[in-house]
């Protein structure tokens, strides 16, 4: 094959997966925005090494850099991974210094880490409250008191008293333990722990961090960090089940990651974790139809408002699907418009359009 044929060859392969904006992408890169995290590479002429939008090294000029939708694709430019950012590691892997304190917490979830005893194993406080407010929207020492209360209303509902469970979560006192749940839950401790809390907890996927929230039961919610308007999923949710959103994570987390990462790496078409959605019955409707439309496929949104029997009810059935609480596992990203193109998704088009190339073989991680 001439160079002429293998070039051409390369480009129609690039141009089946979508890219978002040149200008958005350099601004991400330069910015080190950690939501573009997984959907683009960034190859720089001048050195020869292809790196994640997030890497610490020095930012190239404009002029010398090029876009790749994956990290294969950089490869096969022959660009070289870089050694700082490591491209070719699945993206949204949580620091080892990050997953450090999160064991040593867990394995402790009394103790009450100050910023002396961050710095004392080596960890900068100030850093690793900048991770925890990026990829958890919370601080690390909200996250430490929010699986302290949740250990506790845990017990609780298991028939501990207040007093009891407060005193084997840290708590000096029970009033100091009564402040932190209404903190937190809005409420007493009793009338909380009626209804278990739902437990929150980040998974990385190739496309960025997610957030699921689950109950011991089943998934409740499942959302891209940076989604339009997460904070009313949360709402949304508090409001329909009555029950407080708490750190933690239980075995439905840990079932999803595994599914997640079997469908990322093309193994897996169908999810198995027990889902809950609470919603209206036309809502409810709705994402059943999502979940009907075959892997690989899409639709319109007229289409699957026939498929509910209300042909009339495209605007409803599109408002139904921004309402979706569980991003993927319903799959709201196979819904596009009739005339072919991508239409509004929470978690931003080029991850839909990903999403849409990695189902039809178009696109691996």
């Amino acid at each position: 094959m001439s160079s002429e044929k293998v070039t051409g060859a390369i480009a129609s392969a690039r141009s089946s997966v979508a890219l978002p904006p040149v200008e958005r992408m350099f601004r991400a890169f330069t910015d080190r925005d950690p939501s573009y995290d997984g959907v683009f590479f960034t190859g720089v002429k001048t050195t020869g090494i292809f790196c994640r939008p997030t890497c610490r090294a020095r930012k190239p000029r404009r002029e010398n850099i090029e876009f790749f939708p994956t990290a294969h694709e950089a490869l096969v430019h022959g660009y070289r991974p870089c050694r700082v950012c490591n491209p070719l590691s699945p993206s949204g892997d949580m620091p080892e210094w990050v997953s450090a304190v999160i064991e040593s917490v867990h394995a402790n979830p009394t103790s009450r880490l100050k910023d002396a005893d961050l710095r004392r194993q080596g960890v900068d406080p100030v850093r690793l409250r900048r991770w925890f407010k990026s990829n958890l929207g919370m601080t690390f020492h909200d996250y430490c008191r929010s699986l302290r209360v949740g250990r506790a209303l845990s017990a609780i509902s298991q028939g501990e008293t207040a007093t009891g469970a407060a005193f084997d979560a840290g708590y000096e006192s029970l009033s100091g333990f009564g402040d932190a749940v209404k903190q937190l839950a809005g409420g007493p401790p009793s009338a909380v722990a009626a209804g278990a809390p739902i437990m929150l907890s980040s998974i990385p996927t190739p496309l960025g961090t997610m957030i699921a929230a689950a109950t011991e039961e089943a998934l409740m919610l499942l959302e891209f960090t940076d989604r339009r308007g997460m904070d009313g999923q949360m709402k949304t949710l508090r409001a329909r089940t009555g029950r407080v959103l708490l750190s933690g994570r239980t075995p439905i987390h840990e079932q999803l990651a595994s599914e997640l990462a079997e469908y990322f790496g093309g193994t897996r078409r169908h999810f198995e974790t027990p889902r809950l959605t609470p919603g209206t019955p036309f809502q409810v409707r709705v994402w059943d139809a999502l979940v009907a439309i075959p892997f690989g496929e899409t639709r319109s949104y007229a289409a699957q408002a026939s498929h509910i029997g209300n042909p009339e009810a495209v605007r409803a059935v599109a408002r139904a699907n921004g309402a979706n609480r569980i991003a993927i596992l319903i799959p709201c990203h196979r819904v596009i418009g009739a005339d072919g193109k991508l239409t509004g998704y929470g978690g931003g088009l080029w991850r839909k359009q990903r999403l849409l190339d990695l189902e039809a073989g178009r696109l691996r991680f």
